[in-house]
């Protein structure tokens, strides 16, 4: 249910753009992250730094491209926030005493510090590697085809990654249930 909630604006974002244009996609986008902010702020009396790190880009990059009219501002907004999401994995790596994956994930999984660090490693090729295929899509393709990738594609590319880091962890996974 968290992986549709957190969906919700690219949801109505590609809804809104199939039905109408970029612009209205764009408006659209922009007041469904901060009802998805809201809310979540509504029950858990807390907020995401996910949820508020992208509407924060959002309302930004949205907010320019409906300014000025112009739908490149909106096109980048997926590649900064994948960077700057790399870019927080890889400073993990130096600040503290654990890598940003193994403090999300460290409570459910044992393994060796190398394996957390590969894996933070993993983690930001992978926003790297999103946001420069975001702009390869956005500036090569038709329009149409970028937001059809922005749902369909960085989806499904997130899904793959995260299979193989399950994979990769699966060893681990074992011998901590094995231990019980």
């Amino acid at each position: 249910m968290k992986f549709l909630f957190d969906l919700f604006p690219i949801i109505l974002f590609f809804i809104a753009y199939k039905t109408y244009d970029i612009y209205v996609a764009t408006a659209v986008a922009i007041g469904a992250a901060m009802v998805q902010t809201g809310l979540y702020w509504l029950k858990h009396r807390k907020f995401e730094k996910m949820h508020v790190i992208t509407l924060g880009i959002l309302i930004v990059f949205g907010g320019l491209t409906l300014a000025l009219h112009d739908p490149v501002f909106i096109k980048w907004k997926p590649t900064v926030v994948n960077w700057l999401f790399g870019v927080a994995f890889l400073a993990s790596s130096f600040i503290g005493k654990t890598t940003l994956v193994e403090r999300m994930m460290g409570h459910a999984i044992e393994a060796p510090a190398p394996v957390w660090t590969r894996l933070n490693l993993a983690w930001v090729m992978f926003f790297l590697f999103m946001g420069l295929i975001n702009l390869y899509v956005a500036f090569n393709f038709s329009e149409d085809t970028w937001v059809n990738f922005k749902l369909f594609g960085m989806m499904g590319l997130t899904l793959v990654f995260v299979f193989a880091q399950a994979f990769y962890l699966s060893r681990y996974m074992e011998s901590r249930e094995d231990e019980s």
